[in-house]
C-alpha cells in the first residue's frame, strides 16, 4: 500500500512542476495561436514546411530537442549569448529553461488543437459581419476568437498535461537540479536510481497520473464544448 506521507522535498517537486507547466503554457500559447491561425487561414509557399517544423518535436527524440536548445540557448549559442550579454539572463540550469523545454514539447499539441478550433469556425458568419461593415479586427475579436476560445483553452490544458510529463528535453537542456529543475518526471527517474525509494516513486507517479488525467479530461470537455458551440452557430 502506498505511503501518502509526502515529504517537503516532494512538495517542492510538485510545486515546481506546476510552476514550470503553467509558465510553459503561458509562454507558448500566443505562439501556438499565431502558428494555428497562419496554418488555418493563410495560403503561402512553404506552408507545408512550416507545418512540418511546428510538429517536429512530436517525432524527433526529446533528447534531440534538448540538444538543439543547448546549441541555441547555451552560453555560446546565438540566442543564449545574446540574452546573457544584453540582459544578463541565462536559461541553463534554471527553472525558466525547464519551462522553455516543456513549452517547445507542448507546442505541436497546442497548435493542432487550436488550429482545429479555428478551422471549425463557420466562415460565413465572418463574411456576413463584413458585409454589415465590421472591420477585419472587429470580426476577429467578436466572432472568430470567441468561437475558437474553447478550442484555445483545450489546447492550453493539453499543453499543460504534456508539460507535466516532459522529461527528455528538460534533463538534456537544464539537467537535474533539486529545487530548480527537478520536475516530477525527473524526480521519479532520480528516485528509481536510489535503493529503497519505491514509496516515493509510487507517490510521485500517482500524482503525475492524476494531474495528467485531470488535464486530459478537462481538455476533452472543452474540445466537445467547442464542437457543440461551433455547430450551434452554423447558418
Amino acid at each position: 500500500m502506498t505511503d501518502w506521507n509526502i515529504s517537503p522535498e516532494e512538495w517542492t517537486v510538485i510545486g515546481l512542476s506546476l510552476k514550470v507547466s503553467v509558465a510553459a503554457v503561458a509562454l507558448m500559447l500566443p505562439i501556438s495561436f499565431a502558428f494555428a491561425w497562419i496554418l488555418a487561414r493563410w495560403r503561402f509557399p512553404g506552408k507545408l514546411l512550416l507545418d512540418t517544423a511546428v510538429h517536429l518535436p512530436l517525432v524527433v527524440p526529446p533528447v534531440v530537442t534538448g540538444w538543439l536548445l543547448l546549441l541555441l540557448f547555451g552560453a555560446n549559442g546565438p540566442i543564449g549569448r545574446w540574452l546573457l550579454d544584453w540582459f544578463g539572463v541565462t536559461l541553463l540550469f534554471r527553472w525558466t529553461g525547464a519551462a522553455l523545454a516543456a513549452g517547445i514539447m507542448a507546442l505541436p499539441l497546442m497548435t493542432r488543437a487550436i488550429r482545429l478550433s479555428i478551422e471549425a469556425v463557420d466562415r460565413r458568419l465572418e463574411d456576413a459581419a463584413r458585409t454589415l461593415g465590421a472591420g477585419r479586427f472587429r470580426v476577429f475579436r467578436t466572432i472568430a476568437l470567441p468561437l475558437s476560445l474553447p478550442g484555445i483553452l483545450a489546447g492550453a490544458v493539453l499543453g499543460f498535461a504534456r508539460a507535466i510529463g516532459e522529461f527528455g528535453a528538460t534533463i538534456t537542456f537544464v539537467s537535474d537540479i533539486p529545487g530548480e529543475t527537478r520536475t516530477l518526471p525527473i524526480a521519479i527517474y532520480s528516485a528509481l536510481q536510489m535503493p529503497g525509494a519505491e514509496a516515493a516513486v509510487s507517490r510521485l507517479a500517482i500524482i503525475s497520473v492524476i494531474l495528467s488525467l485531470g488535464a486530459l479530461l478537462i481538455s476533452e470537455l472543452l474540445a466537445r464544448r467547442a464542437a457543440t458551440g461551433v455547430n450551434s452557430h452554423v447558418l
